[in-house]
C-alpha cells in the first residue's frame, strides 16, 4: 500500500484551477493507461455532498505512458464555490484496485473581482 502524499492547494474563486503532476514510484513513472481518475472536494471527509466532484474524461486528463496527470477545473465552477475550507483527496483506479494518489486541505480564495 503506497501512503498518500499530502498536497495542500491554495485555489481561487472565479479563477481557472489548474493542477498538473506525474506519477512516479522509485523516480519510475506509471503507466496510467487503462485508469480512471476521481478527486473530490468537501467541507469534511464525512460531509454527504461533495463541493467539487471532478473525474477522468472531464476535468482530469491521464497521459497513458508519460504517467501524466492534469486537472482542470473551469473558471465558470469555479466561481460557485464558496470561499472557505475543505479537504479532498485524489484516487487512480486500475482492475479494480484504488489507489489514493494524494490528499490534503483545499482553500478557495474569494473573488473580488467579477
Amino acid at each position: 500500500m503506497i501512503e498518500p502524499a499530502v498536497y495542500d492547494i491554495e485555489a481561487y474563486q472565479g479563477a481557472t484551477y489548474t493542477l498538473s503532476m506525474t506519477y512516479k514510484i522509485d523516480d519510475v513513472v506509471v503507466d496510467l493507461t487503462g485508469y480512471t481518475a476521481a478527486m473530490q472536494v468537501r467541507v469534511t471527509p464525512s460531509s454527504t455532498t461533495a463541493v467539487l466532484n471532478l473525474e477522468s474524461g472531464v476535468e482530469i486528463t491521464l497521459g497513458g505512458t508519460a504517467g501524466t496527470i492534469a486537472v482542470e477545473v473551469s473558471a465558470t465552477v469555479m466561481a460557485a464555490v464558496v470561499a472557505g475550507a475543505y479537504q479532498y483527496d485524489f484516487d487512480l483506479s486500475s482492475g479494480g484496485q484504488v489507489t489514493r494518489l494524494i490528499r490534503g486541505r483545499f482553500t478557495v480564495e474569494a473573488e473580488v473581482t467579477r
